[in-house]
């Protein structure tokens, strides 16, 4: 899976290096865990860059790699692998405890740490995973994924996906959204979905306001918010799905009209 995996340890010079770094001379597939699909994936969040694993460039192989400075719009299709118990209990390039049955990943280039959401190509299967290791250098692929993630996107006894991957960028401090949820016409079924979505929303208590354009002669804009990102509107947007609201349009403030 990672044979390099001790080589680039040793390049970013990550604590702990010696030639008995690891216990197996070979990887392999970590025991099952009957809840592993029960487990819940990472929530992405504002972390400061890690002092290890980020240096402005490094070498494997002879291959020079620049690590990003921001991971901002990154997004990237290509082959994910996975590794095992080989690297469990070991330390990942920004020095933290590799652990088969979190949601993680290695990455070549991106900032350490950060989220991405990797999703299968060719099912549509996806998952939030948190980078905090460098890697894969085989040709061709693009992010090392843990065993537990592997099992969640069935790449486990495949070994390799094709997938994309996108960063997840997590929400700034204060930020916030306003979920707009119709735009009707007629202004008392707006105001009726007003109604509804307030009582609905209890014991939420977010305000359900209702924008109008051309002074009352367009569109009725049914909104939920402001709303905090994050867990807050999380729980908005769970609710709204029971009702069988869903996709509802997420506005920011410079958004509104």
């Amino acid at each position: 899976m990672r044979a390099v995996t001790l080589l680039l340890a040793l390049t970013l010079v990550l604590a702990g290096c010696a030639t008995s770094r690891y216990q197996h001379a070979n990887d392999f597939t970590p025991a099952t865990v009957a809840d592993i699909h029960n487990l819940p994936e990472p929530e992405p969040k504002a972390e400061p860059r890690s002092s290890m694993g980020n240096p402005r460039s490094y070498q494997v192989f002879g291959k020079e790699y620049q690590v990003m400075d921001k991971a901002d719009n990154y997004k990237e299709r290509g082959i994910a692998s996975w590794y095992g118990m080989k690297f469990h209990g070991h330390r990942t390039s920004n020095g933290e405890v590799y652990d088969v049955y979190q949601f993680s990943a290695a990455h070549k280039t991106l900032p350490l740490p950060s989220y991405v959401r990797v999703t299968r190509v060719d099912n549509g299967k996806s998952i939030i995973v948190r980078v905090n290791d460098r890697g894969p250098f085989h040709e061709g692929r693009i992010i090392d994924l843990s065993y537990a993630a592997a099992v969640r996107l069935g790449i486990n006894k495949m070994g390799t996906a094709v997938v994309d991957v996108e960063v997840v960028t997590p929400p700034h401090a204060h930020s916030v959204r306003w979920v707009q949820v119709s735009a009707l016409s007629d202004a008392a079924a707006a105001q009726r979905l007003q109604a509804s979505l307030q009582r609905s929303l209890a014991p939420m208590t977010w305000p359900v306001s209702i924008s109008t354009q051309d002074g009352g002669a367009g569109l009725h804009k049914v909104r939920i918010g402001p709303v905090p990102e994050g867990d807050d509107l999380q729980a908005v947007l769970d609710r709204l799905n029971q009702l069988n609201i869903r996709q509802p349009l997420l506005l920011a403030a410079h958004q509104l009209n």
